[in-house]
């Protein structure tokens, strides 16, 4: 049997299942949501382990849906849970922290919470920059409107005119193999407007129709230096 750390702000139960992104509780917390439990793999198809991401680096995988970007970061130090974290329709939750064998792994939605700029294959104007890097190290930063995040603090706004933090995305790390896994999210998701404000292009970018599709099974991940073909700085 694999030992997982598992590290949610609840217990995932049937309450959360399934839920849409404005799932609250009656007194007004933000519960997680439960998506599918998908092993993150490295560009080979590998499973990666927590030892293979580097420190300080951008990794962009796509979760929960198969357009939807999301970063995954090694901040490289235990990176401690977060209370109070509140979204723009005014609910509250509580982040769980960091994942992996130092606490250090962490997980986001690199779609911004103000106007959406994200991670393509093209260009990315939003990403993590390291500790002592500019005015804005150790920060994710979004250069299409000034927003500044702290990862370190759940993805809390720090400054510019995004309204929440980023939403959360949940990691489990598996203590038998190193192995990582994205299970849910945590927070205010954008999903549903991301998928309607960027229709006309995903529908050129997925000929099939599934740029709302589940990633079910695995998610590849990839440097963000070979997912996207250039990395704005600001």
């Amino acid at each position: 049997m694999r030992r997982r750390s598992f590290v949610t702000a609840c217990a995932v139960g049937v309450g959360c299942l399934g839920a849409g992104p404005n799932w609250l509780f009656a007194n007004g917390e933000a519960t997680p949501r439960r998506y599918e439990s998908v092993r993150l793999v490295d560009g080979r198809g590998e499973p990666l382990r927590a030892g293979d991401v580097e420190e300080g680096r951008n990794y962009v995988f796509h979760y929960p849906y198969k357009a939807t970007p999301c970063f995954l970061l090694d901040l490289g130090r235990s990176v401690e849970a977060r209370n109070g974290l509140r979204t723009r329709d005014g609910a509250t939750y509580d982040w769980p922290g960091g994942v992996g064998p130092a606490g250090s792994l962490v997980a986001f939605s690199a779609i911004c919470a103000h106007k959406m700029a994200h991670p393509t294959s093209q260009v990315s104007y939003i990403g993590f920059r390291k500790p002592g890097e500019g005015a804005n190290g150790g920060k994710i930063t979004c250069c299409a409107e000034n927003s500044v995040y702290d990862p370190y603090a759940g993805g809390d706004v720090v400054s510019g005119p995004a309204e929440q933090p980023l939403a959360a995305v949940l990691l489990e790390h598996d203590a038998d193999d190193d192995g990582l896994y994205a299970t849910g999210t945590l927070g205010g998701e954008l999903f549903q407007r991301f998928f309607d404000e960027f229709q006309a292009r995903l529908a050129m970018e997925y000929p099939g129709g599934e740029p709302d599709a589940r990633v079910r099974d695995y998610s590849e991940v990839l440097p963000m230096s070979q997912f996207s073909g250039n990395v704005m700085r600001c």
